[in-house]
């Protein structure tokens, strides 16, 4: 009976020395995220950098379309994965401005996932296709840039031109891009 109760207190004893107070428990967000960062399946077309390896909750997609109107783009993502990730969707947000229907100016992304259709089964790598997806299949139906989608159900050869034209860096009507091409 004293061995059994010099065990518990040995191993009560341990677990405060091991944690010294300072060891934080994962979040579940912080749980999540690894499992899917571990998990992710990137096409050939996407990397992802975390400026800060010890923060998984903040990092960068960087997607370079090889088809379609954005064919040699680099585009990037700026991901924030909230504390009640995988409750709600992480905040997306593209860092590079483009002529897109479904990317206003200020990088704001309409895509179903991050808003109304999340639901928590849902992963980062669901997020990776549903944004390479807009790049090869913009959505004119459901847009940001209501000029761009107006110009693509219009006109998709001024649209095809617009988009070049940003993308290698120049105005398109009153908007300045910077040039985007993959280098």
């Amino acid at each position: 009976m004293i061995k059994l109760f010099t065990l518990k207190q040995q191993k009560k004893e341990g677990e405060q020395k091991g944690s010294g107070g300072q060891q934080k428990k994962a979040s579940a967000a912080q749980l999540r995220i690894q499992k899917d960062i571990s998990e992710l399946n990137l096409p050939k077309t996407c990397a992802t950098d975390f400026p800060d390896p010890d923060d998984l909750l903040n990092f960068k997609l960087i997607i370079s379309p090889d088809e379609g109107f954005y064919r040699d783009g680099r585009f990037v993502f700026n991901f924030r994965v909230g504390s009640n990730y995988p409750h709600e969707p992480p905040k997306v947000k593209c860092g590079t401005q483009v002529y897109h229907p479904n990317i206003d100016l200020e990088g704001n992304v309409c895509l179903n996932i991050l808003r109304e259709d999340w639901n928590p089964v849902l992963t980062i790598n669901s997020i990776v296709y549903g944004l390479q997806f807009l790049f090869l299949e913009p959505n004119p139906e459901d847009p940001l840039n209501k000029e761009a989608a107006d110009v693509l159900q219009n006109n998709r050869r001024q649209f095809e031109f617009n988009v070049k034209k940003a993308m290698r860096g120049g105005y398109v009507g009153e908007t300045y891009f910077e040039c985007c091409l993959h280098k």
